[in-house]
């Protein structure tokens, strides 16, 4: 299960699928936070995957995790790694560490130009001392399991690069100049959605991008994508087959009734139909993408 508990950030990158910044007031509230515990537990599920905007950023964030690794389930967050070094997010990383919490962190490029021009100036600097950082505890280092994985997205309207050479490229620079390691490399398809969709509709580039994902659909890819296995939650609690469907208003499935995570407490989701569109070729196009990395490898 993929959770939302909000759209407020510290960034506003622009390749964005939820359109996330430090303006945003978006949260999820105590009530529909405290179910998603009953929910894990109701449908033995072994995957939280904690998604915002940052979620750290929500002031239930630490609660929810220590709750959800008593349950024995898998937890992972999805951090932007800036967040480490934001007021009251003293002692983050290790939190992280002691709830033996999976990293996924968003690192566009091992190279500073690229970094600051996707996500804002100075980025890449706290980006690479964030990752030392975690390093220091553990995360990365083979036998520490403690997991530490990349999120590479393109630049532009572009399918990524092969994911594992890109991943080879990003284990030797980070390593020969900053001496960081880390387990995994995902290579992410930008969705033509919210701030990047808006961004290619300004510069009249939208239609060129969904035709070039179109036309790079694979069928293969179809075994893999998140929507198969996961379902996911928005800050209200309002369910969607994924996180693109979910920024789109597109509720769960086909049958035109939103079903809330409350639902989950009685209801499985099993062989229910799935709800897709076009922004959907941005998970099939080429070695494919989800949420976690490349599908053709």
């Amino acid at each position: 299960m993929q959770v939302n508990l909000g759209y407020k950030c510290n960034q506003s990158c622009l390749h964005c699928h939820v359109n996330a910044g430090p303006n945003r007031t978006e949260m999820m509230d105590a009530a529909t936070l405290s179910l998603i515990p009953e929910v894990l537990a109701a449908r033995s599920l072994s995957t939280l995957d904690l998604t915002g905007g940052a979620p750290e950023l929500h002031a239930g964030f630490r609660d929810l995790v220590r709750t959800a690794r008593a349950q024995d389930v898998r937890v992972i967050d999805r951090c932007n790694l800036t967040i480490l070094f934001e007021p009251g997010q003293e002692g983050l990383a290790e939190f992280l560490a002691v709830q033996r919490v999976e990293v996924v962190a968003s690192m566009p490029c091992y190279s500073a130009a690229n970094v600051d021009k996707q996500r804002g100036d100075g980025v890449f600097d706290l980006s690479i001392a964030a990752l030392q950082q975690l390093n220091a505890l553990g995360y990365g280092v083979p036998g520490s399991g403690l997991v530490l994985n990349l999120v590479y997205n393109p630049q532009g309207a572009a399918l990524p690069p092969d994911q594992q050479m890109l991943q080879a490229d990003y284990k030797r620079e980070l390593f020969k100049h900053f001496g960081i390691v880390f387990n995994d490399l995902f290579a992410l398809a930008n969705m033509p959605i919210q701030r990047f969709g808006s961004t290619l509709v300004s510069k009249g580039s939208f239609d060129s991008y969904m035709e070039l994902l179109k036309s790079s659909h694979q069928p293969q890819n179809l075994a893999g994508v998140m929507c198969r296995d996961a379902v996911s939650v928005d800050y209200q609690g309002w369910l969607s087959d994924c996180d693109f469907n979910q920024q789109l208003g597109l509720s769960l499935g086909m049958s035109g009734v939103q079903r809330h995570l409350r639902d989950l407490l009685k209801v499985d989701l099993q062989e229910q139909p799935i709800r897709v569109a076009g922004h959907c070729y941005g998970c099939t196009a080429g070695q494919g993408s989800s949420c976690g990395g490349a599908l053709d490898h």
